[in-house]
Order: structure tokens, then C-alpha cells, then sequence
């Protein structure tokens, strides 16, 4: 299975999932690139991405699986042919064959980018760092029955907290990708709940890698 690694920042955060294979199925149709599809009444591309990505939030480390009816298509030179069709916001970085179960993706490193507009209170990367320390640490979530109370704190491998500046905190976190997974927009979500004096006017959470089981990088 082919695979392609790119990167989803800028503008490009705030296409959604559904439209962002869109997006892609067109850009391999103006590239010249031909996808393979299924067979039968409703034939769909062998096109698929790795783990769906919130609205709004960013990564440099998003991967896209596909099959080519052309098999001797030049792989290094495929990010640049997709990239001079693709939309702002969306870059390719590189293709390869991928030889690893998606199964074997279970971590991401992520980072949240905490942004206080009076600047951050003294003491605030303390408080933060022993939140996320507790045994338990429910946040409700949104789920397609309706609201639901998560335990998130078993999802949390390792989290560290520094200050970037006089007016920003970055949480970087390692964190379960699937079976169960966690959305990075739940550790901002989980200091305004349990920690208002500490909420942040505004949040950005950031996928920067991706690992399997034993935290290496996975391709």
C-alpha cells in the first residue's frame, strides 16, 4: 500500500475529513495520477487517511494510504507533482511503500499551544503539571449518543509543561491514537473544567508524530 506523508496547517486546518479525501481524489486527477478503484455498481478509490484529524487543529505528520493503477509511478517525485495542485495549507513530504499495520499506529506526540491574553499567571505551570498528575481526570466529551463523562488520564502516556513565552504554556504530550484514542483538544478542555483560574483564552493543539507501541516513530 502506498502511503503518503503531508502536512495539514494554515488554512488547510479547516477542511474537514470528508472534504479533504475530496480534495485529494482530485488532486491525483489533475497530477495525472490514476487511482485504482473497487469493482462493482458503486466503485470507490483505494484512497484512505491513517487517523481522522479534528477541524481546526494542525499536523505535519498526517498520513494518506492509496493504490495507483500505475505501479511505476517515480514515488519521489509524487509529493511534488500532488503539491503543485493541492490547496493552501496542504503540502505532501514524502511517498513510500508502506509494509506496517495501520494497527501498529498507537500513539501520537501532540503539543497544545496555550495562549493567555494577560500574559501567564505566575505559579500557572505548576497547577497544570499536577492536574494532569492525578490518578483520574474526567472531561466530558462528545460522543454520537450525546455528551459522555471520559476518564482521559489512562490516555495520557507522558506530559510535560514549559512556558514559551511571557503569554503562552505548550503542554507536550504523548497520547493514545486509537482503540482507545484521545483527542489533544480534550487536555485544553480538562483545565477549564478543573482548573478556570488557569483556562487559556485560547487553544491550539498540534499532531507532530506518529508512534507505535514502543514510542519509535511510525511509517
Amino acid at each position: 500500500m502506498l502511503r503518503i506523508r503531508f502536512e495539514k496547517t494554515g488554512s488547510g486546518i479547516w477542511i474537514s475529513h470528508l472534504d479533504l479525501m475530496r480534495v485529494f481524489q482530485r488532486a491525483f486527477r489533475r497530477a495525472g495520477l490514476s487511482l485504482r478503484h473497487t469493482q462493482g455498481y458503486s466503485p470507490h478509490a483505494f484512497v484512505s487517511l491513517a487517523l481522522p484529524l479534528s477541524v481546526g487543529t494542525e499536523s505535519v505528520c498526517e498520513l494518506l494510504e492509496c493504490e495507483l493503477t500505475d505501479e511505476t509511478v517515480d514515488l519521489g517525485a509524487l509529493p511534488a507533482r500532488l503539491n503543485a495542485v493541492l490547496p493552501a495549507g496542504i503540502v505532501c513530504r514524502e511517498a513510500y511503500e508502506g509494509t506496517r499495520r495501520l494497527k501498529e499506529l498507537t500513539h501520537l506526540r501532540v503539543r497544545v499551544d496555550l495562549k493567555y491574553d494577560r500574559g501567564v499567571s505566575e505559579g500557572a505551570a505548576a497547577q497544570l503539571e499536577a492536574l494532569f498528575a492525578r490518578e483520574t481526570l474526567v472531561v466530558e466529551k462528545n460522543s454520537k449518543n450525546g455528551p459522555v463523562q471520559q476518564d482521559i488520564r489512562p490516555l495520557i502516556r507522558a506530559l510535560t509543561v514549559r512556558a514559551a513565552d511571557g503569554h503562552t504554556l505548550c503542554l507536550e504530550a504523548v497520547i493514545c491514537a486509537q482503540n482507545p484514542s484521545l483527542n489533544p483538544d480534550l487536555l485544553s478542555k480538562a483545565i477549564r473544567t478543573h482548573l478556570p483560574a488557569y483556562a487559556p483564552d485560547f487553544a491550539k493543539s498540534t499532531r507532530l508524530a506518529l508512534l507505535d507501541a514502543s514510542l519509535e516513530a511510525f511509517r
